[in-house]
């Protein structure tokens, strides 16, 4: 038994997780990004080819006209990247779902994205922005040089969009640590990322979300090249909560990956841990994906530690 099931057992009686509902869909439309960051769980660059094909998209949208879930969630890569981002967004209002769209924010600054934040604002998109800290000598740290400039100037940019202002256009952002500790207070965070950009760079968002860095892809390399992989994982065992574990994403959404794979989450995606439930589109998709066993590692400690972590924060107080 793996350690986290280890905990499962321990706090609940239970040694297995199982699936609650199927509510949101996430969509990686492929590992092409603008950026190169040190902590990313799946190895996205400039260099990757890896897309979502049309086809692919087309089978997805027929799906969800029947499906139970109601939010889409786009990730990727930097999905802004995909050619056909705009049609299947589209595709996805027309069936009156909700959209949610992760970005690095440094790729809205690119020459040929100048037009998509008046697009995503008219679509009533929801932006989760990754902005790992404040500081422009952390971000840069982990992202490469004058990224912290180009995310600030994307957010000016979103804000004169709406985003982060008016209440149908949600901004969120992403902090993840620097190293290998977990977040601090999410309220108290938010706090100060409001105070720093709000009175040092006049800019606005709607509310932050603390992301715990998972032992795996990059970081996981760099924690090995340090010799603290052992450490963490220690540090992450400890601060088990079982009050974490109806929160966790797992439970209510399915991950597919570019070429049509599930997973139960995006961090097995990374991991190439596929739930067993066929490809995207198959016609017994939904009772394959009902009260699923969740597929899981020691890596999910990430999520259950502290106040937790997941794609939309923390999970308990």
């Amino acid at each position: 038994m793996n350690v986290f099931l280890y905990h499962v057992e321990k706090w609940t009686g239970c040694p297995e997780l199982r699936g609650r509902s199927l509510e949101t869909l996430q969509v990686n439309l492929g590992l092409r990004c603008t950026l190169e960051c040190h902590h990313c769980h799946l190895g996205a660059s400039p260099r990757r080819k890896e897309t979502m094909s049309g086809a692919l998209m087309d089978r997805l949208l027929e799906w969800l006209r029947h499906a139970p879930c109601k939010t889409v969630d786009l990730t990727g890569g930097a999905p802004e990247l995909h050619p056909r981002l705009r049609p299947f967004i589209a595709g996805l209002r027309g069936l009156g779902m909700e959209i949610l769209l992760r970005t690095n924010l440094a790729v809205m600054m690119e020459p040929e994205q100048e037009a998509l934040p008046r697009f995503l604002a008219d679509m009533g998109v929801h932006l989760i922005g990754s902005l790992p800290c404040y500081l422009e000598r952390n971000v840069d740290a982990q992202r490469g040089a004058g990224t912290f400039r180009r995310s600030l100037e994307a957010i000016r940019r979103l804000n004169r969009h709406g985003y982060g202002i008016r209440p149908g256009l949600p901004l969120t952002l992403v902090y993840n640590p620097a190293g290998p500790f977990l977040p601090p207070d999410q309220e108290h965070l938010e706090q100060e990322y409001r105070r720093i950009l709000q009175k040092e760079h006049g800019l606005s968002f709607t509310r932050l979300i603390a992301m715990a860095n998972m032992p795996i892809g990059r970081f996981q390399a760099l924690l090995r090249h340090q010799g603290a992989e052992r450490a963490y994982l220690t540090t992450l065992e400890r601060a088990f909560n079982p009050h974490t574990l109806d929160g966790l994403m797992c439970r209510k959404q399915i991950s597919v990956r570019w070429d049509g794979r599930l997973f139960d989450c995006d961090f097995n995606m990374a991991l190439d841990m596929p739930v067993n439930a066929g490809h995207a589109g198959e016609a017994q998709l939904e009772e394959a994906l009902a009260e699923r066993l969740i597929v899981t590692g020691n890596h999910c400690l990430a999520c259950a530690a502290g106040a937790g972590s997941s794609c939309s924060g923390a999970l308990a107080a």
